[in-house]
């Protein structure tokens, strides 16, 4: 049975993960996108604060090569206690 998306493997697909402002959040991010996927350039890893400084925003752009290994990213990154929110 094949795997119904939206999507056609492989593509790029920004990882997107909400915390609180603090200095390793984004290697945090960096670190759980890199186990499961490349990530396709350094310079395709943007951090924008939020308006008060209180939190921060980290999108990694990615290689993705299925829904599974999006599946696992976003799972990953769920669980983890500093990450607030996903998209």
């Amino acid at each position: 049975m094949k795997e119904e998306t939206f999507f056609e493997f492989p593509c790029q697909f920004p990882v997107k993960a909400m915390g609180k402002a603090d200095l390793k959040f984004d290697l945090l991010v960096l670190e759980i996108v890199r186990r499961h996927s490349t990530v396709i350039d350094g310079q395709e890893i943007k951090v924008r604060p939020s308006k008060d400084g209180n939190y921060v925003s980290v999108t990694v752009l990615i290689e993705a090569t299925s829904k599974k290994q999006l599946d696992a990213i976003y799972q990953e990154l769920h669980d983890h206690p500093l990450v607030l929110m996903t998209l």
